[in-house]
């Protein structure tokens, strides 16, 4: 289903006045890094932001010869100077960009720039380490490899609070991890990127930070269920993701809320409805229920558009149901205006509405 989403700028235009979060992202990143947005765009081979939006949305294909290449020009959007943020361009004669040894994430111009800065790096070198392996292994979501299957749960919704707790029930996850280790994909991964494999323990970590991250979404849709006293086994519920971006939608499946399965076994139905104005083009762009969905399953559809307009088109219509609970993933809107202005309708309807509604942010 669409919707008559906010126009795209024509041009390269970062700024914080834009219900899209990646807008905004790249107005962040101008304002510590001067220029750093039209580097990437660049490496991306695009030359605006509305070519950037339409290759998120799937409307067009960013072209790399290949993997090497690819994997080459994303880690050239990260050189740059760390102590006086320095651009490839505006480095002088005898300067050159070198990466710190130890996390491999971050760059300096000088010596005397990374001395500078080691008091602040020393306290997050090692974190971002990890990050730079992350930022790699994450490339294994698009491959299929990620996230794995996971096994019934042995406990009640209830008795489940945390990953201490989730862990035990899925048994040893060594092998389904090592499988993963030994896959072509992870051999791929590491040839193309021009850099030694990580050992083995670091990438099962690495492997398993984007698996909970994953599962995160689902475990915390399945937390509101029960914070709000919702009873999935007394009736369906109707569960509705506002501001579902890229990071909710690009390659989702019609399984990827699953884990509700193994949260609340036996389940009279639950129907996710994916609503913003980034949700990418795929499997799961289809119309939400207008009747109960199947037991024991959980229905996926999405909607491009703000959660207002989704409201006055279909819901008001009677062509989607009301939700039981509405979430929303890091909504940015308490620090962003452009963010905020999108939010505000969907917010005071909520208020009108006295929906339960559960938001999540950064820390």
């Amino acid at each position: 289903m669409a919707s008559q989403i906010p126009a795209l700028p024509q041009s390269f235009a970062p700024g914080t006045d834009s219900v899209f979060s990646d807008q905004s992202g790249f107005h962040s990143l101008d304002s510590h890094v001067p220029g750093l947005s039209r580097v990437i765009l660049n490496k991306l081979n695009m030359k605006d932001y509305g070519e950037y939006r339409a290759a998120v949305e799937g409307n067009t294909k960013v072209s790399f010869r290949n993997y090497k290449e690819m994997f080459q020009k994303m880690e050239e959007t990260f050189k740059f100077c760390t102590g006086c943020n320095k651009l490839p361009e505006h480095l002088t004669e005898g300067e050159t960009l070198k990466r710190c040894v130890k996390c491999l994430n971050v760059y300096y111009c000088t010596k005397d720039c990374q001395r500078k800065d080691w008091l602040q790096h020393k306290k997050v070198c090692k974190t971002l380490r990890l990050v730079a392996i992350d930022r790699l292994v994450e490339w294994l979501m698009f491959t299929g490899d990620l996230p794995f299957p996971t096994e019934k749960w042995s406990k009640s919704a209830a008795e489940v609070t945390n990953w201490d707790d989730w862990l035990p029930m899925q048994g040893d996850l060594t092998p389904r991890l090592d499988a993963i280790l030994s896959g072509g994909d992870m051999a791929a991964l590491w040839k193309n990127a021009n850099r030694t494999q990580p050992d083995a323990a670091d990438l099962r970590q690495s492997l398993w930070r984007l698996q909970s991250e994953f599962l995160s979404r689902v475990l915390t849709v399945g937390m509101a269920i029960q914070h709000f006293g919702l009873d999935p086994y007394a009736r369906p519920l109707t569960v509705h993701v506002a501001g579902a971006s890229h990071n909710e939608t690009m390659r989702a499946t019609a399984t990827d809320y699953d884990e509700l399965n193994h949260m609340f076994p036996g389940h009279q139905g639950i129907e996710i409805v994916m609503v913003g104005p980034e949700v990418v083009d795929g499997p799961i762009m289809r119309p939400p229920l207008t009747a109960f969905g199947p037991r024991e399953r959980v229905f996926i559809s999405a909607y491009k558009g703000l959660y207002h307009q989704f409201w006055e088109e279909l819901v008001e219509k009677e062509e989607a149901a009301k939700p039981d609970l509405v979430v929303g993933f890091h909504p940015g809107f308490h620090a962003n205006p452009g963010l905020l202005q999108g939010w505000l309708p969907t917010l005071l309807l909520l208020r009108d509405y006295n929906t339960p509604s559960f938001f999540t942010m950064y820390k």
